[in-house]
């Protein structure tokens, strides 16, 4: 029986940095079955190059997953080797598939220094150099003394990387220097001239032993520790023909039943799909473009047409390739991309990516159980709207995007899942009524709101509608009442 997959992003970047993330997937796994949450995205497991409270993206060594004493500490922000491989196990014991955040692009925490000819290059157009070629202190050999050749003996040098953003001799910040004998890769975002650059030392990655380095890791990643699918970071960063490819050899080594996702953040559905043709459709991407649409309409304060929600978005123009989400680690408050949803706006969101029939949704940890450091709460019934997904939003889809302010659809459910079928309605502003077609099947029957804000029932017609409601600022997700008094039972 098919079911619709749901991810959620466990972890936000402030999250407790007391090395008890991997213990609470552990603990968590079962009442993330329970709700409805089919694939968990975890953080970079593998060891930084600096300070221990570290999102992970500032990739030290990758073979390092909390085991060895390096950078100052033997676990990683989120805790040890064996707790990493105990959370994924609880995962799998609960029919969660474990999807790893891979950071290929850049490394960070240099062991030693060495001297190489480079030159500067203009931040905002790194297609323009700024000097002639001259030595610099490069950060950029990566021996990793404390793991001491377990599990590869490959050492980084300069030769491995395209450029890097510090000189040890000048000690300036700001500057990106390209090496002398090195060129950016060409097939990367237009941004800033040329967007291969991103932090750190800059991995080449069309260097033959970089390429089978990675390789070799990609493949004793997913032996060792089991994980089911890739989280790509920074794709826009990284040559297309190089990711194109190395997707294809870790989807063959996993007999191609392997769920990859890419984050390339940019708000343009059209840069989007330039680069799933480059790639040959052979990722998902997470659509930056509706989050951006959602998060224009949150703080519109209702003059919004809700009816474009879904235009220009990867949803309405490849559903197929669509992973869609409301908020992340990037662009939540404080960080660089920070674009976060106005909080009110929130369950409306949910219900609009989650409830739909297209894309894969993913929930944010943050929203689930709020960012402390913040202040942003919990957003509730959201346990509800995923369970609503898992259990009862299949069948056929009628769309209502039909009004400025008061869009929905409905779901006329299916044989396969008991009790299935469902009204949404969403609303930027007003409240709002729609005469909408579910099904003939579901004539004389009883819909109730699973959201608890409509005490009104809906009554289907002989013709299969109903005139469903919802209130101002708000949504209405209306079932059956066998499914509403299932849902009760798994409140949050």
């Amino acid at each position: 029986m098919a079911t619709n997959r749901t991810i959620i992003q466990y972890f936000e970047w402030y999250v407790e940095g007391t090395h008890v993330l991997w213990k609470k997937c552990a603990a968590q796994a079962a009442h993330l079955e329970e709700f409805g949450i089919t694939d968990v995205w975890l953080p970079p497991a593998y060891k930084a190059g600096f300070m221990e409270d570290n999102v992970g993206y500032a990739v030290y060594d990758m073979y390092d997953l909390g085991e060895f004493e390096q950078k100052g500490l033997l676990k990683t922000k989120y805790g040890s080797k064996d707790e990493y491989l105990e959370a994924i196990k609880a995962f799998h014991d609960h029919n969660i598939r474990v999807l790893a955040d891979v950071v290929l692009n850049h490394r960070i925490g240099a062991d030693e220094f060495e001297d190489v000819q480079a030159v500067k290059v203009n931040p905002g157009n790194r297609n323009q150099t700024w000097s002639d070629a001259f030595t610099i202190s490069s950060p950029s050999v990566f021996n990793f003394p404390g793991r001491n050749g377990k599990y590869s003996d490959f050492k980084w040098n300069h030769t491995h990387f395209t450029g890097v953003d510090w000189d040890n001799r000048s000690k300036q910040t700001g500057n990106i220097y390209r090496f002398a004998d090195k060129q950016w890769a060409q097939d990367v975002s237009n941004e800033n001239g040329n967007f291969d650059f991103l932090m750190g030392a800059n991995v080449d990655v069309n260097h033959p032993a970089v390429r089978e380095e990675l390789e070799k890791w990609g493949k004793w990643y997913l032996d060792f520790t089991g994980v089911d699918g890739f989280r790509m970071d920074a794709v826009k960063h990284i040559s297309a023909a190089f990711m194109k490819d190395y997707i294809r050899k870790m989807c063959a080594y996993k007999n191609n039943d392997f769920p990859v996702i890419g984050e390339y953040w940019h708000g343009d559905v059209n840069v989007l799909e330039q680069y799933l043709n480059q790639i040959d459709n052979s990722m998902r991407l997470f659509d930056v473009p509706l989050h951006f649409n959602i998060m224009k309409m949150s703080y519109a304060d209702g003059n919004y047409n809700m009816a474009d929600i879904f235009k220009g978005s990867l949803l309405q123009r490849r559903p197929q390739n669509a992973v869609t989400f409301i908020d992340n680690h990037d662009s939540q408050p404080g960080q660089a991309l920070e674009s976060f949803v106005n909080t009110w706006m929130k369950q409306v969101a949910y219900a609009m990516i989650l409830l739909h029939k297209d894309g894969i949704p993913c929930l944010f940890y943050g929203d689930l159980y709020g960012i402390p450091c913040t202040r942003n709460i919990p957003i509730p019934r959201l346990r509800t709207l995923v369970k609503v997904r898992h259990d009862y939003a299949y069948g056929e889809q009628h769309d209502y995007l039909d009004h400025y302010d008061v869009i929905g659809w409905t779901r006329e459910g299916d044989k396969e899942h008991p009790d299935s079928g469902i009204a949404v309605l969403l609303s930027d502003k007003r409240d709002g009524k729609k005469r909408m077609y579910i099904g003939k099947q579901f004539a004389d029957m009883i819909f109730r709101d699973c959201m608890r804000k409509i005490r009104e029932t809906v009554v289907i017609d002989s013709e299969g509608y109903g005139e469903f409601i919802v209130q101002g600022f708000s949504s209405a997700v209306w079932v059956t009442e066998n499914a509403y008094e299932e849902l009760v039972i798994h409140e949050d």
